[in-house]
């Protein structure tokens, strides 16, 4: 990873900072996306420390929001000419529905929406690397999940775990249609299960679901065992050229039929460029 750019949002706790720091570890040039800014300096410092004088920094932004994705796509585009990896890991639960100012459901918001608008703004400087990786944390709560393309916000009826498991398969999905869009453009795209890991995660997911993963957590793996597979596809030889994949505990797993739909795969990605404008 010497000498190469890795963005990722996401990466101020949890699997995303252990990422971060073992990519840093590892040569990389790390550029971080946060909501926080105070956690963003604490992460910028840890990197820091490990590789200092790389030039890492952060950009600010709410990934819930069509406006901010767009300001810092565009931001870290032209900031940013050549990227190697992108790591797309940002995400969230929340036990009642609620919508962000575009009129979207939080979580296919933030967890999927995020992922779609950001990698497109950031498509040309991938592609001047010559062989740039998409690296995007889904999750095996895609497993049950269906979705339904007349309520994809969820107004009907709403369940913050089953919502959450929709926009896993979200990312799964897209996944998939974006190593078929983009074959050819030397760029790969691959996403991932990280295990079931002890984090921030569902800390301010609110109602019931916070005791929930409380206890959860006590039975979690750690933060450091849950990032293998993101550096892994973010920098593995054994990876190189390998896209569309569906990756478990650094091998590659399979999803179920519901994910492996190329024509809910390409029907997601035209209903999502319809709501952005982007990705058309």
């Amino acid at each position: 990873m010497q000498g190469k750019t890795v963005v990722i949002t996401g990466a101020t706790s949890g699997i995303g900072e252990v990422a971060a720091c073992r990519l840093a570890a590892a040569g990389a040039r790390i550029v971080l996306v946060a909501r926080d800014e105070r956690r963003a300096a604490a992460t910028l410092a840890k990197l820091n420390g490990i590789a200092p004088g790389a030039g890492h920094k952060f950009h600010l932004g709410d990934l819930s929001r069509i406006s901010e994705m767009k300001r810092l796509g565009a931001e870290i585009a032209a900031a940013e000419p050549r990227i190697d990896v992108l790591v797309n890991n940002a995400g969230a639960m929340f036990n009642s529905r609620k919508l962000t100012e575009d009129g979207l459901e939080f979580t296919f918001a933030t967890n999927h929406v995020a992922y779609f608008v950001l990698t497109d703004a950031l498509r040309g400087s991938l592609a001047a690397s010559g062989a740039a990786r998409v690296v995007s944390t889904a999750s095996d709560a895609h497993r049950g999940a269906k979705l339904d393309f007349d309520d994809l916000q969820s107004a009907q009826a709403y369940s913050g775990f089953k919502v959450y498991g929709r926009s896993k398969l979200c990312n799964i999905l897209w996944t998939r249609e974006l190593a078929r869009r983009w074959a050819g453009s030397g760029i790969t795209a691959n996403c991932l299960h990280p295990g079931f890991v002890a984090t921030r995660f569902g800390d301010q997911s609110g109602g019931m679901l916070q005791p929930l993963f409380s206890v959860a957590k006590l039975f979690a793996i750690s933060p450091e065992k849950g990032a293998e597979t993101i550096v892994y596809l973010a920098s593995s030889p054994e990876v190189e050229g390998v896209s569309g994949g569906y990756f478990y505990k650094c091998r590659p797993a399979t999803p179920t039929r519901e994910a492996q739909d190329d024509a809910s795969a390409k029907r997601l990605w035209g209903e999502t460029a319809r709501l952005t404008g982007v990705g058309l």
